[in-house]
C-alpha cells in the first residue's frame, strides 16, 4: 500500500479515544473478529487492538481505512457532528481535532452531513514543509480546497498545482494525491470531501 499515511504528527486522543470506541462497537454489531476486520483494513491485528482502545497512534489513512472495512466513513464514527434537527451548529471551540504535529500543523473536522456522508467540512493549517498523502477515495470522489492563507502545492496523477491565499481548486480523489506547505509561511485552507458513492 505504499507511503498513504499522514507524513508526520498524531492523531489527537480524544479523536482516537471516541473513535476507537465506535469501532469496537461495530466490529461486534457487524460480529466480526479483530482479526477479520484487520485483514479488511489491510492493517496489523495489533493496531487495530490498540486503536480501539485508544492507544494508538495510527495514521489518519489507517483510521480510514479501518471505517471502510466497516463499510463507513472516519466522520460518521464521530459524535458531534450528528445531526440534531433541520439546523445543526457546532459552535466554535467544538470542533474536532483530527491530527497535529508538534510544528503547529493541524486538521480540523468542521462539520458532516449526515445519512449517507455526502460531505464534510475541514480547516487545515499547514506549516512550512508539512504535508499529508491522502488514500484514494472511491470512483468519482472530489475535494475542494478554498486557500485562506499561504499557498497550498496539490499533487496527483501528473499534476502538480500550486493554490495561492483567495484561490480554489477542485481535485479528483480517486487517486493517489497529496497536498503540501512547500511555502515560507503557514498555509491555512478549508477543504470539502465530497465522496461518490455515498451511503
Amino acid at each position: 500500500m505504499g507511503a498513504e499515511r499522514t507524513d508526520e504528527g498524531a492523531l489527537s486522543e480524544g479523536f482516537l479515544a471516541q473513535v476507537g470506541a465506535r469501532v469496537r462497537s461495530a466490529r461486534t454489531e457487524q460480529g466480526l473478529t479483530v482479526q477479520q476486520l484487520a485483514d479488511r483494513a489491510e492493517i496489523s491485528r495489533r493496531l487495530l487492538t490498540q486503536v480501539e482502545h485508544g492507544q494508538a497512534n495510527p495514521s489518519l489513512v489507517s483510521i480510514t481505512r479501518v471505517a471502510r472495512a466497516l463499510g463507513t466513513e472516519l466522520t460518521e464514527l464521530l459524535d458531534p457532528l450528528r445531526p440534531s434537527g433541520a439546523i445543526s451548529v457546532v459552535e466554535a471551540g467544538a470542533e474536532v481535532l483530527v491530527w497535529s504535529d508538534e510544528g503547529g500543523s493541524s486538521a480540523h473536522l468542521l462539520v458532516a452531513t449526515s445519512h449517507g456522508r455526502a460531505a464534510d467540512l475541514w480547516r487545515w493549517r499547514l506549516e512550512p514543509g508539512a504535508g499529508y498523502q491522502g488514500l484514494a477515495d472511491p470512483a468519482g470522489s472530489q475535494e475542494l480546497f478554498h486557500v485562506l492563507e499561504g499557498e497550498l502545492t496539490l499533487t496527483a496523477d501528473d499534476d502538480r498545482v500550486v493554490v495561492r491565499a483567495g484561490s480554489s481548486a477542485r481535485l479528483l480523489s480517486d487517486r493517489a494525491y497529496r497536498y503540501a506547505n512547500a511555502g515560507a509561511t503557514a498555509c491555512v485552507f478549508v477543504r470539502t470531501v465530497a465522496l461518490s458513492g455515498a451511503r
